[in-house]
């Protein structure tokens, strides 16, 4: 049984079959790497904002809350949802101070949901970089090794040829050390597909929550209202009745 199994298609394969073999492995280590990094980002977050968002919103004032968002204006990259009420705050002390050049051209709700927009879109971006490795390894793996399959077995005829051996003993070894190929084009793929639609589901959770936040925020800064406890209400999604009168809802989803 030493003369059998992966280590032997190593030694007997030639340097397409050790190619192809490497390819596998390195497209094994890749995926594996971004699921991993990514889980580990998602649980990070998910426990940086479990109740950050909710104490956001009790807070007395804007500072206080983005305090309990996480930190300052140097940790918000990691962080979503203090980039945006930090892009938020950002754009509503700007406006004001550039009144005489923007004031007359852009509204202020409208320049408040560009600016959320766009950290909006940087979040999304960041929390879906990685996964078209995903879904690219998930996707040509399996032929990869499929590849690697037809190969050897290819080769295994021409030495059952050259030799005219044709026993059982003599042919299942070489073809079934071809077809570790195939398995192992799946042992590649099939982690690659499930990390995919795992990390895929999360991220559309987070996203969703992004966007609640982004609607509370646009109407905290459009309004003026204080950020407390007894004023949660006043951050609330524009009603229909109030986007009839304030074309500047945010319109993304």
């Amino acid at each position: 049984m030493h003369h059998y199994g992966l280590a032997n298609v190593w030694d007997q394969g030639d340097i397409v079959t050790r190619g192809i073999l490497i390819v596998l492995l390195i497209m094994s280590i890749l995926s594996w790497t971004v699921i991993v990094v990514k889980l580990w980002n998602l649980v990070r977050i998910r426990r940086m904002t479990n109740h950050a968002e909710a104490s956001f919103w009790q807070s007395d004032h804007l500072e206080d809350g983005l305090k309990t968002l996480g930190g300052n204006a140097s940790s918000h990259r990691g962080n979503p949802f203090l980039a945006l009420a930090l892009a938020g705050k950002e754009a509503a002390t700007h406006l004001p101070q550039a009144q005489p050049h923007l004031h007359d051209r852009i509204d202020a709700s409208d320049w408040i949901t560009h600016r959320l927009k766009d950290t909006m879109d940087e979040a999304v971006a960041r929390l879906q970089s990685g996964l078209a490795v995903l879904a690219s390894i998930g996707a040509t793996a399996p032929f990869v090794g499929l590849f690697g399959t037809v190969w050897g077995i290819y080769h295994a005829l021409i030495v059952i040829g050259e030799t005219g051996q044709t026993s059982i003993d003599h042919v299942a070894g070489p073809v079934g050390e071809s077809l570790i190929m195939t398995a192992f084009g799946l042992f590649v793929a099939i982690p690659a597909v499930l990390g995919y639609n795992g990390l895929t589901r999360a991220n559309k959770t987070i996203v969703r929550k992004l966007n609640r936040f982004a609607h509370g925020l646009h109407a905290y800064f459009v309004t003026g209202s204080h950020v407390s406890s007894g004023t949660r209400n006043d951050m609330r999604v524009v009603t229909r009745d109030e986007s009839e009168t304030n074309e500047g809802v945010l319109k993304w989803h």
